[in-house]
């Protein structure tokens, strides 16, 4: 391995879980309620489920559990918590989604790189497009079917009801200016961490390395085995190296570079969440107890 290039991917790595730090206080926090309780709260929370999430099997929605837990004990109430952190999801879902209809766009007519196969490209951007269609479709209708389900079953009504809000949310932070910081933060989220494992191949001198638009492809569609409850993201891992091998990366260096990848996925956060956490536990009982109100996304 070339050293310099390791250095390089954890601050690549840094810079990307700054990033979803970002989106968080943007979407999460955005009144600033967290720093009531002291400066750098909402910063100091988001690493926090950055952390958790690398502890916790299921990759980000074990995150999402932590944050929660988070952001109960600072008194926010559990349906704000709810949208909030699905409309974080929901944004980080959407940018992958484009990109991934991009790249498999320009990969299937060979404008980025050589022409791969309709399987492998084009047919997964086609049927993105499409559940993207039908989840707006669906957030679209849900309000009516909620209001019909709200004398017999209160409960499902209010969870189709935040699951649809969090879905308008984040229409309006990628339609409109108030969503830059949020969008921004999710955009150096992805590239940033496509860039790891990018360089990852680099730092292990890989011969031929894969085309930048290969590796955008290989990791958004891999990364979906990390929602796999399995411990230390294998998932992430068996999905990333079977998508590299698929588009032609051999296999040792795919192995390797996801290896190196993970490593660096676990230990950034998992340092940044731990010293987070630890800043952070000082306040939590304090600041549960004060249980600052927060309003709802406009």
């Amino acid at each position: 391995m070339s050293w310099p290039w390791i250095v390089a991917v954890l601050a690549l790595e840094t810079i990307s879980e700054t990033g979803f730090v970002t989106s968080w206080r943007a979407i999460v926090d955005p009144d600033n309620l967290l720093c009531k309780g002291g400066k750098q709260m909402d910063t100091r929370a988001a690493w926090a489920q950055l952390g958790g999430g690398t502890l916790v099997p299921g990759g980000s929605p074990g995150g999402v559990g932590v944050g929660a837990w988070i952001l109960h004990r600072f008194g926010m109430p559990t349906k704000l918590i709810a949208e909030r952190q699905f409309n974080l999801s929901f944004l980080n879902t959407a940018v992958d989604a484009i990109a991934l209809i991009t790249f498999g766009v320009l990969l299937a007519t060979g404008l980025l790189a050589r022409r791969h196969t309709l399987t492998l490209t084009l047919i997964p951007a086609v049927l993105v497009v499409m559940g993207v269609g039908a989840v707006l479709l669906i957030a679209h209708r849900a309000t009516p079917f909620a209001q019909r389900l709200e004398p017999k079953h209160p409960r499902v009504a209010t969870s189709v009801t935040t699951l649809a809000a969090a879905v308008d949310d984040t229409e309006h932070l990628l339609f409109h200016r108030r969503g830059n910081r949020a969008v921004a933060g999710a955009q150096a989220y992805l590239w940033f961490d496509v860039l790891v494992l990018y360089v990852a191949f680099l730092a292990i001198h890989a011969h031929p390395a894969p085309s930048f638009a290969v590796v955008v492809l290989a990791y958004i569609v891999g990364a979906l085995g990390g929602s796999l409850p399995l411990p230390a993201g294998l998932g992430t891992i068996a999905g990333m190296v079977g998508m590299l091998i698929v588009f032609g990366v051999a296999h040792n260096p795919a192995l390797a570079a996801v290896l190196i990848y993970q490593a660096a996925g676990l230990l950034v956060p998992l340092v940044g969440g731990a010293i987070a956490y630890l800043l952070l536990r000082r306040k939590l009982g304090p600041a549960a107890r004060r249980r600052p109100s927060a309003p709802r996304v406009d």
